[in-house]
């Protein structure tokens, strides 16, 4: 993948029983402050309505540059290194390239 394409990201998160809410604030969390990055162009959290079950992640950064900044931030960091306790199973984490994309 080129440094130079756009990247998007599509995080899935299934919290363990009864932390869902601790989860969503987590997540909430990191909003703001990866917004802020200056490669972000895109940091969206999502569930299914009506349904905290899973909790999904649309990520977009201008490169594969601004995407390592990003997981390499304090932010970042310290978000993940919160998430063991709150899932049910791993990130299921998937890393797009664009072929036709409207953006």
């Amino acid at each position: 993948m080129s440094d130079e394409i756009p990247v998007t990201v599509i995080a899935r998160f299934t919290p363990a029983p009864e932390r869902a809410a601790q989860l969503q604030a987590l997540l909430g969390g990191m909003v703001a402050p990866t917004r802020s990055e200056p490669g972000c162009r895109l940091y969206n959290l999502f569930t299914a309505h009506g349904d905290d079950t899973e909790f999904v992640l649309i990520e977009r950064y201008e490169d594969t540059p601004a995407l390592e900044a990003h997981r390499a931030s304090a932010h970042y960091k310290n978000y993940r290194a919160q998430l063991p306790d709150l899932l049910a199973k791993p990130i299921d984490v998937t890393v797009l390239a664009p072929v036709d994309v409207l953006d």
